[in-house]
């Protein structure tokens, strides 16, 4: 009898199905990262999202019994995350980002930037005066120019990609959240699809991974789009084209949020006297910096 049909035989209700995915992911040797960092809370999560509940559901139901498709769906899931890699967040179609759910499929980055430590802070003290249009290149499934859209409700926000299968996982989210009059999806390769248009914030989360990070990553890594995380040999092939066009986008007082990541070293030897403002951030990451239109300018003449 094989794995699977003694699962489906012994295992009867919710608890069962929990602890049975923790013992199977504890000898896996996964890598957590992408919502959970360890085995019992990526097996909750599995379990509860592969039956659509909650995670604060009633603990005296955890005694439920499964159907038999129910328990095939649970075990379906926990073979394509130990044997294909697959991170939860593709498993079950959605990533959670400051407290807000998003539908993500393998054409999007899973939602987890560090930027969201300065949307919390509507971007105080550096954002001078109130951002009435937004722009979120390389949005991917839109987490951040859309969390931006509820956080300034007066803002009128343009999220950009290169990737139409990434725009239409972003249109999805801009329905879900409600926000379709205020927020846009548009096709561009870089600010090529964006006219004249000049913003007063600009937000970017774009390809930076080295080629050595990238080659070297947990597998759970590669099922994510690459064209998403890598930029050349340093990660800043894109980066380098992005700085030597942004002010022009940028409205007089505006402000750039960039993320770089690990390649944070390799900018400021790219670029010794630019005035890189890095971001001290409280829920942890780095490579995070803000630039000025005037900065970004007097980086052009350097």
């Amino acid at each position: 009898m094989s794995r699977k049909q003694t699962a489906i035989r012994d295992l009867h209700n919710i608890k069962d199905f929990i602890r049975w995915t923790f013992t199977r992911f504890q000898n896996a040797n996964l890598f957590y990262g992408h919502g959970t960092d360890n085995a019992w809370d990526e097996a909750v999560q599995l379990v509860m999202g592969a039956l659509k509940l909650p995670l604060d559901f009633d603990r005296d139901m955890l005694d439920c019994a499964l159907t038999q498709n129910e328990k095939k769906h649970i075990l379906k899931l926990v073979h394509r995350r130990i044997n294909q890699r697959e991170p939860l967040p593709y498993l079950l179609g959605e990533a959670w980002f400051m407290g807000l759910p998003f539908h993500v499929t393998k054409d999007t980055l899973i939602p987890r930037s560090p930027i969201l430590s300065l949307l919390e802070t509507e971007f105080s003290p550096w954002l001078m005066h109130y951002p009435f249009n937004i722009l979120d290149m390389c949005t991917g499934s839109g987490c951040l120019g859309i969390a931006a859209a509820l956080i300034f409700e007066d803002s009128e926000v343009d999220l950009s990609d290169i990737s139409e299968a990434a725009l239409t996982v972003a249109q999805q989210n801009i329905q879900r959240h409600g926000v379709e009059d205020r927020v846009r999806t548009i096709h561009s390769d870089m600010f090529a699809g964006l006219g004249d248009k000049q913003y007063d914030l600009i937000i970017c989360n774009p390809p930076y991974v080295d080629q050595d990070d990238f080659e070297s990553a947990p597998e759970e890594f590669h099922n994510e789009p690459e064209i998403a995380l890598t930029s050349g040999e340093d990660g800043l092939d894109f980066t380098h084209q992005f700085l030597s066009k942004a002010a022009h986008y940028l409205n007089d007082d505006g402000i750039l949020v960039y993320e770089v990541g690990n390649s944070e070293v390799a900018l400021q030897a790219a670029y010794p006297d630019t005035p890189f403002m890095w971001m001290e951030l409280e829920q942890g990451g780095n490579g995070v910096f803000i630039l000025t239109k005037e900065q970004l300018i007097e980086l052009l003449n350097e």
